[in-house]
Protein backbone atom coordinates (compact mmCIF):
# COMPACT_ATOMS: atom_id res chain seq x y z
CA UNK A 1 0.00 0.00 0.00
CA UNK A 2 1.21 3.70 -0.66
CA UNK A 3 1.43 4.11 3.71
CA UNK A 4 4.75 5.98 4.79
CA UNK A 5 5.99 6.74 8.32
CA UNK A 6 9.35 8.80 9.97
CA UNK A 7 9.73 5.84 12.18
CA UNK A 8 10.01 2.53 11.59
CA UNK A 9 7.70 1.20 15.21
CA UNK A 10 4.86 3.49 12.87
CA UNK A 11 5.41 1.11 10.27
CA UNK A 12 5.61 -2.02 12.00
CA UNK A 13 2.15 -1.15 13.22
CA UNK A 14 0.98 -0.66 10.76
CA UNK A 15 2.29 -4.01 8.60
CA UNK A 16 0.23 -5.29 11.31
CA UNK A 17 -3.19 -4.12 9.83
CA UNK A 18 -2.10 -6.48 6.92
CA UNK A 19 -0.84 -9.35 8.90
CA UNK A 20 -3.72 -9.30 11.48
CA UNK A 21 -0.94 -10.35 13.66
CA UNK A 22 -1.95 -9.23 17.18
CA UNK A 23 1.23 -9.60 19.28
CA UNK A 24 -0.15 -8.42 22.57
CA UNK A 25 -1.98 -10.41 24.54
CA UNK A 26 -4.72 -10.15 27.74
CA UNK A 27 -3.54 -12.69 30.15
CA UNK A 28 -6.96 -12.39 31.66
CA UNK A 29 -9.09 -13.12 29.01
CA UNK A 30 -8.86 -13.56 24.92
CA UNK A 31 -8.34 -10.10 23.81
CA UNK A 32 -5.42 -9.60 21.71
CA UNK A 33 -3.67 -6.17 20.14
CA UNK A 34 -1.46 -4.76 17.42
CA UNK A 35 -0.06 -2.26 19.88
CA UNK A 36 0.99 -2.53 23.44
CA UNK A 37 -0.87 0.66 24.41
CA UNK A 38 -4.29 -1.44 23.42
CA UNK A 39 -3.28 -3.82 25.35
CA UNK A 40 -2.81 -1.31 28.57
CA UNK A 41 -5.72 0.58 28.10
CA UNK A 42 -7.38 -3.09 28.05
CA UNK A 43 -6.25 -4.23 30.86
CA UNK A 44 -7.93 -1.44 32.45
CA UNK A 45 -11.69 -3.31 32.21
CA UNK A 46 -10.11 -5.87 34.71
CA UNK A 47 -8.53 -3.89 37.17
CA UNK A 48 -11.48 -1.34 37.37
CA UNK A 49 -8.83 1.56 36.96
CA UNK A 50 -10.03 4.78 35.35
CA UNK A 51 -7.38 7.12 35.52
CA UNK A 52 -8.67 9.91 33.29
CA UNK A 53 -11.06 12.13 35.41
CA UNK A 54 -13.71 14.92 34.41
CA UNK A 55 -12.53 17.82 35.41
CA UNK A 56 -16.01 19.19 36.13
CA UNK A 57 -17.98 16.33 37.41
CA UNK A 58 -17.27 12.51 38.77
CA UNK A 59 -16.49 10.42 35.21
CA UNK A 60 -13.56 8.62 35.18
CA UNK A 61 -12.80 6.61 32.20
CA UNK A 62 -10.33 4.24 30.75
CA UNK A 63 -9.65 5.60 27.43
CA UNK A 64 -9.17 9.51 26.16
CA UNK A 65 -11.52 9.10 23.46
CA UNK A 66 -14.37 8.28 26.22
CA UNK A 67 -13.35 11.15 27.92
CA UNK A 68 -13.27 13.41 25.51
CA UNK A 69 -16.84 12.33 24.23
CA UNK A 70 -18.05 13.20 27.61
CA UNK A 71 -16.81 16.32 28.04
CA UNK A 72 -19.22 17.57 25.28
CA UNK A 73 -22.00 16.91 27.64
CA UNK A 74 -20.97 19.54 29.49
CA UNK A 75 -20.73 22.31 26.56
CA UNK A 76 -23.82 23.72 24.40
CA UNK A 77 -21.83 23.25 21.55
CA UNK A 78 -23.35 20.55 18.83
CA UNK A 79 -20.87 19.91 16.19
CA UNK A 80 -22.51 17.09 14.26
CA UNK A 81 -25.43 19.15 11.72
CA UNK A 82 -27.97 17.02 9.79
CA UNK A 83 -27.62 18.20 6.16
CA UNK A 84 -31.46 16.91 5.50
CA UNK A 85 -33.35 19.23 8.81
CA UNK A 86 -32.54 21.41 12.07
CA UNK A 87 -30.76 18.19 13.71
CA UNK A 88 -27.84 18.79 15.57
CA UNK A 89 -26.03 16.82 18.44
CA UNK A 90 -22.93 16.58 20.22
CA UNK A 91 -22.35 13.19 19.32
CA UNK A 92 -20.97 12.04 15.34
CA UNK A 93 -22.73 8.62 16.40
CA UNK A 94 -25.90 10.18 17.06
CA UNK A 95 -26.33 11.88 13.59
CA UNK A 96 -25.36 8.82 11.84
CA UNK A 97 -28.63 7.13 13.86
CA UNK A 98 -30.63 10.40 12.77
CA UNK A 99 -29.62 10.05 9.49
CA UNK A 100 -31.24 6.62 8.61
CA UNK A 101 -34.71 8.68 9.44
CA UNK A 102 -34.21 10.25 5.99
CA UNK A 103 -32.83 7.74 4.66
CA UNK A 104 -35.09 4.70 5.55
CA UNK A 105 -32.19 2.69 6.02
CA UNK A 106 -32.51 -0.65 8.31
CA UNK A 107 -29.16 -2.20 8.38
CA UNK A 108 -29.72 -4.40 11.67
CA UNK A 109 -31.18 -7.63 10.11
CA UNK A 110 -32.81 -10.59 11.76
CA UNK A 111 -30.64 -14.03 10.73
CA UNK A 112 -33.92 -16.00 11.26
CA UNK A 113 -36.77 -13.95 9.86
CA UNK A 114 -37.43 -10.64 7.95
CA UNK A 115 -37.36 -7.99 11.08
CA UNK A 116 -35.25 -5.08 9.71
CA UNK A 117 -34.70 -1.97 12.44
CA UNK A 118 -32.33 1.07 12.66
CA UNK A 119 -31.19 0.82 15.82
CA UNK A 120 -29.08 -2.33 17.03
CA UNK A 121 -30.84 -2.00 20.36
CA UNK A 122 -33.89 -2.75 18.61
CA UNK A 123 -32.30 -6.36 16.96
CA UNK A 124 -31.08 -7.37 20.29
CA UNK A 125 -34.62 -7.06 21.58
CA UNK A 126 -36.09 -8.64 18.89
CA UNK A 127 -33.89 -11.49 18.77
CA UNK A 128 -35.24 -13.06 22.08
CA UNK A 129 -39.00 -13.19 20.57
CA UNK A 130 -36.64 -16.49 18.64
CA UNK A 131 -35.11 -17.92 22.29
CA UNK A 132 -36.13 -18.97 25.40
CA UNK A 133 -33.42 -16.19 27.06
CA UNK A 134 -34.79 -13.86 29.61
CA UNK A 135 -31.32 -11.99 31.12
CA UNK A 136 -34.08 -9.87 33.71
CA UNK A 137 -34.30 -11.29 36.98
CA UNK A 138 -36.29 -10.30 39.63
CA UNK A 139 -34.07 -9.29 43.05
CA UNK A 140 -36.96 -10.10 45.33
CA UNK A 141 -38.63 -13.43 43.42
CA UNK A 142 -37.73 -15.94 41.00
CA UNK A 143 -39.84 -13.87 37.86
CA UNK A 144 -37.38 -13.50 34.67
CA UNK A 145 -38.34 -11.72 31.29
CA UNK A 146 -37.01 -11.20 27.73
CA UNK A 147 -37.01 -7.46 28.20
CA UNK A 148 -36.18 -4.35 30.85
CA UNK A 149 -39.67 -2.64 30.75
CA UNK A 150 -41.45 -5.63 31.59
CA UNK A 151 -39.19 -6.66 35.12
CA UNK A 152 -39.48 -2.64 35.27
CA UNK A 153 -43.70 -2.99 35.73
CA UNK A 154 -43.43 -6.54 37.66
CA UNK A 155 -41.36 -4.95 40.44
CA UNK A 156 -43.98 -2.58 41.31
CA UNK A 157 -45.60 -5.69 42.74
CA UNK A 158 -42.51 -5.53 45.31
CA UNK A 159 -42.25 -1.63 45.99
CA UNK A 160 -46.51 -0.74 45.84
CA UNK A 161 -45.48 1.69 43.13
CA UNK A 162 -48.54 3.04 41.41
CA UNK A 163 -47.07 6.15 38.93
CA UNK A 164 -49.58 5.88 36.81
CA UNK A 165 -52.18 8.33 38.76
CA UNK A 166 -55.88 9.36 37.58
CA UNK A 167 -56.42 13.45 37.31
CA UNK A 168 -59.97 13.18 38.22
CA UNK A 169 -60.00 10.99 41.10
CA UNK A 170 -57.67 9.24 44.17
CA UNK A 171 -57.34 5.94 41.29
CA UNK A 172 -53.59 4.49 41.07
CA UNK A 173 -51.75 2.07 39.37
CA UNK A 174 -48.86 0.31 38.42
CA UNK A 175 -49.89 -0.20 34.48
CA UNK A 176 -50.70 2.77 32.26
CA UNK A 177 -52.93 0.55 30.32
CA UNK A 178 -54.94 0.02 33.75
CA UNK A 179 -55.39 3.96 33.93
CA UNK A 180 -56.55 4.45 30.30
CA UNK A 181 -59.27 1.41 31.12
CA UNK A 182 -60.43 3.45 34.40
CA UNK A 183 -60.50 6.65 32.80
CA UNK A 184 -63.20 5.45 29.70
CA UNK A 185 -65.00 3.46 32.45
CA UNK A 186 -65.57 5.58 35.46
CA UNK A 187 -65.10 9.29 33.82
CA UNK A 188 -65.71 9.00 30.19
CA UNK A 189 -69.66 9.27 29.39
Amino acid sequence: CSFAAKHSGHLTVHIRTHSGEKPFKCSQCSFAAKQSSHLTVHMRTHSGEKPLKCSQCSFASIQTSHLTRHMRTHSDEKLFKCSECSFAVKHASNLTRHMRIHSGEKPFKCSQCSFAVKHASNLTRHMRTHSDEKPFKCSECSFTVKHASNLTRHMRIHSGEKPFKCSDCLYATRRAGELTKHIMRIHTK
